[in-house]
């Protein structure tokens, strides 16, 4: 069966001659129909996407069992009413459907084979529901016809009208039918204008709501505009449609291909419970909405957000841009975790994390109090800066627990990629992030404790220098504003707490240097590690190794033994190796069932660890001319340097060996040339640098040395090999001299320090200016050591050398046979 509409007029080819069709309403019909008298309570039949209109015949879809009941029991009368449904619900209530409809005739019943029922309904006349009587089983409704107002067919506007709406309509099949011959037959043999009106507007792909619209214009005339109007927005919008048809090339290209296929292939996934490509762009949106950012950063999440669903999944630029979106809504935009500012708690978890550093925890309680009372203020950015193993690292994470802040940390050590801080630009393949933003991330919070290890080791390299990127993370006036190339737009890293370690100032650039607060922490003294081993590293290692503390007890002298004799450091790093070294020894008596004492005793340590390989670094004794004790800073603490002077026959001149750098050899020069200058007030025949060479040693050749700071060691040196006479007993000195004779101040006082009373150094020469380092030194720390303070290098000499010759002294000669004095 067959009903004319649009869609299937443009089918005719398909009709056979089994085809059974439903012919148009003529004249004399519509007239019967008007005619006829109307039920005052009727049956409402409600249907979604359709409004029946006056005289045209339509197919109706029925599933609903109510519905199928009311057909069945209006077989007698054959008179309902069809109303259209507001929304799609499938059990409309009397709120969800219009109040105007049109009282219908059930022209045939057809059965489907699912179960459901098709009926074939032409209207009679439109209606107003009055009240509805019953709801249940269907709806019954109390109606009231509304009059048709029906212009003359003699009016010239009308007929004018009507024409108009004829041509509009076969204009509108033609944009979109292409061009189908069908639709101006039919419209050719439609002999009433009235029925014109209501078939036009019936079988037109207009919306319900406009259909309707139409439907309740009671007047023909106005309702033929209502037509017109409708009409001339969808054929602009069917001409639009034509005009950028014709100008797509309809030929599929691989793309077009790939698209549709993953079309198909998302439908799939949904299916299978997958998640698709709209529901990620849902699932952002939910995720924008509980973000803490500001109306800027909104406006750039929209923008790309609308960038991405605009990509087809299948180019590459749609993975990028969809890990641009991930980061975005995983950065942790204004999130701050609140600080806890419990000074007394700070200082008790600094305390019992770290064993001495009285000076560097004070000057952090310091800077959290300036925090407490200035809550706007920006992070400072610290710098730790000393010897490995003296736990630069460890004060981070414990600065992180006293804050109450989260805690992150990232290694630079040989860094060489500038990308590594800024990240990589979108338009590569691969792109991501720099480490910077990548553990903001991570952290979840933008106000972490971020601890940059290693600054010093930062190397150039093909990819940039990224010591100059730090620049900007490192400047409390530049970072709130930070640029990650990925990124592309600023972000916060003001409220992140930097605190950067490092071994070796002198590496790390100097704009950078001077963007952080230096923190200068020393080594550790023999007592202060003790403690460290007592209280911190032994129940650490047990804890390691999976062991009780009764199992393995260590006193003081033991561990002091494993100090002196098996580790030469300011930390505490090779300590606890050492330490996990006996406590693994155990462990294995205690896994194979062996008898052991767990009170370790000093033949223990030597049978464990093996022969003390440091003792090297004890004081040698002054029976032999020219050889002091220096004092030496190293990058793993202070040390103590001994340097050894001879002469031998020769041309004169002075030769340096020992992996010696350009200032030691200069300061070495510098001495001699101040003997020379002053060889008459010291009683010296200055035939001897004519007629013998003098050689210069540093013992350890394998280790690089460089620094003013041996400058008075080498001059006492070189006197003592002159003149054979004895250096002072147990005597150390550090400090640098000038050809003026002058003594200047050195730094790295402490490790010094610490190094000469390790190699039972009693007495220090240093530079007067130099007293104030050794004022800033606990007292503890000093015993036993007695200081001497010099300007000038006769003083050093004063000091430093006896009257008593040393033993087996060598004399000079000379060609003319003239003694030395």
């Amino acid at each position: 069966m067959r009903i004319g509409n649009f869609d299937s007029l443009l089918h005719e080819e398909n009709l056979n001659e089994n085809t059974e069709i439903i012919p148009l309403t003529n004249p004399d019909e519509e007239h019967e129909t008007q005619e006829e008298p109307l039920p005052e309570i009727i049956p409402i039949l409600p249907v979604k996407n359709t409004v029946l209109f006056p005289g045209v015949i339509t197919p109706i879809s029925i599933r609903r069992e109510s519905a199928m009941q009311l057909i069945h029991e209006a077989k007698n009368e054959n008179l309902i009413g069809i109303v259209s449904q507001k929304n799609n619900n499938e059990i409309p209530d009397k709120e969800d459907i219009y109040r105007v409809g049109t009282v219908a005739h059930v022209l045939k019943t057809l059965k489907i084979p699912d179960g459901s029922i098709s009926i074939f309904v032409q209207g009679a006349r439109r209606f107003e529901i009055e009240e509805f009587v019953e709801e249940q089983p269907y709806f019954k409704a109390r109606i009231n016809e509304i009059p048709e107002v029906r212009p003359n067919p003699d009016d010239e506007e009308f007929s004018a009208t009507v024409e108009v709406v004829r041509d509009i309509s076969l204009r509108l099949a033609k944009e979109m039918s292409n061009g189908s011959f069908e639709i101006p037959f039919v419209l050719q043999n439609i002999d009433s204008e009235y029925f014109l009106i209501n078939y036009v507007a019936s079988s037109s792909p207009l919306s319900v709501v406009e259909k309707q619209d139409i439907l309740e214009q009671n007047n023909y005339l106005t309702r033929a505009w209502a037509i017109i109007k409708y009409f001339g927005v969808e054929l602009q919008k069917a001409t639009l449609r034509k005009e950028i048809q014709n100008k797509v090339n309809l030929d599929f290209d691989k793309q077009q291909r790939d698209y549709f296929l993953h079309q198909q292939i998302q439908t799939i996934q949904k299916e299978l419970g997958n998640e698709s490509f709209e529901a990620d762009i849902e699932k952002f949106k939910e995720q924008a909405k509980n973000k803490k950012w500001n109306e800027k950063i909104q406006k750039h999440f929209d923008k790309e957000l609308a960038k991405l669903q605009r990509l087809n999944p299948q180019m590459p630029d749609y993975a990028i841009q969809r890990n641009y979106i991930d980061l975005l809504l995983d950065l942790p935009w204004e999130d701050y975790s609140k600080d806890k500012f419990d000074l007394k708690r700070a200082q008790k978890i600094l305390d019992k994390d770290h064993y001495g550093l009285e000076d560097v925890k004070r000057r952090i309680i310091e800077y959290l109090a300036v925090l407490k009372l200035r809550n706007d203020m920006k992070s400072p950015i610290l710098c730790l800066y000393g010897p490995p193993g003296v736990g630069k690292t460890s004060l981070g994470r414990s600065i992180a627990r006293a804050l109450g802040r989260e805690y992150v940390r990232m290694a630079l050590g040989g860094l060489r990629d500038e990308a590594e801080i800024r990240g990589h630009r979108k338009t590569y393949i691969g792109a991501m992030p720099g480490r910077i933003l990548q553990l903001i991330k991570k952290a979840g919070k933008s106000n972490p404790v971020f601890v940059l290890d290693e600054l010093d080791k930062l190397s150039n390299g093909y990819g940039g220098d990224p010591s100059s990127a730090m620049l900007e993370v490192l400047d409390p006036e530049q970072n709130s504003e930070f640029y990650d190339n990925f990124l592309e737009i600023g972000y916060d890293l003001s409220k992140v707490m930097f605190i950067a370690t490092a071994n070796d100032l002198s590496t790390i650039q100097p704009a950078l240097r001077d963007r952080m607060e230096i923190i200068n922490i020393s080594g550790y003294t023999i007592e202060e590690k003790i403690e460290i081993a007592r209280h911190f590293l032994l129940p650490k290692v047990l804890k390691e190794h999976g062991m009780e503390p009764k199992q393995v007890q260590l006193g003081k002298k033991e561990i002091e033994r494993i100090i002196e004799g098996y580790t030469r450091e300011s930390g505490v790093r090779n300590l606890e190796k050492q330490i996990a070294k006996i406590v693994r020894y155990i462990a294995r008596s205690i896994a194979m069932k062996e008898d052991y004492n767990p009170k370790i005793s000093l033949e223990d340590i030597s049978k464990i660890l093996g022969i003390a390989t440091m003792d090297r670094d004890k004081y040698e004794n002054n029976e032999v001319a020219g050889v002091v004790t220096g004092l030496a800073w190293t990058s793993v603490g202070g040390d103590i340097l001994f340097i050894e002077s001879a002469f031998s026959k020769g041309n004169g001149g002075l030769t340096i060996t020992g992996n010696i750098g350009t200032v030691m050899k200069e300061s070495a020069t510098i001495a001699l040339e101040y003997i020379k200058a002053h060889a008459e007030q010291f009683g010296l025949d200055t035939r001897i640098f004519e007629q013998y060479k003098i050689h210069i040693h540093i013992p350890e050749g394998a280790t690089p040395k460089d620094g003013p700071s041996a400058g008075i060691a080498l001059l006492t040196s070189l006197y003592s090999l002159l003149t054979q006479k004895r250096v002072k007993k147990n005597l150390a000195m550090t400090g640098e001299i000038t050809l003026r004779g002058k003594v200047l101040p050195v730094g790295g006082i402490k490790e010094k320090i610490l190094a000469a009373k390790r190699a039972g150094i009693k007495e220090i020469i240093l530079c007067k200016d130099n007293e104030k380092d050794i004022n800033e030194i606990k007292q503890e720390y000093l015993q036993g050591l007695t200081f001497h303070y010099a300007t000038e290098m006769e003083e050093v000499l004063a000091l430093a050398i006896t009257k008593e010759d040393v033993k087996n002294p060598k004399s000079f000669s000379f060609e003319d046979s003239k003694k030395n004095n």
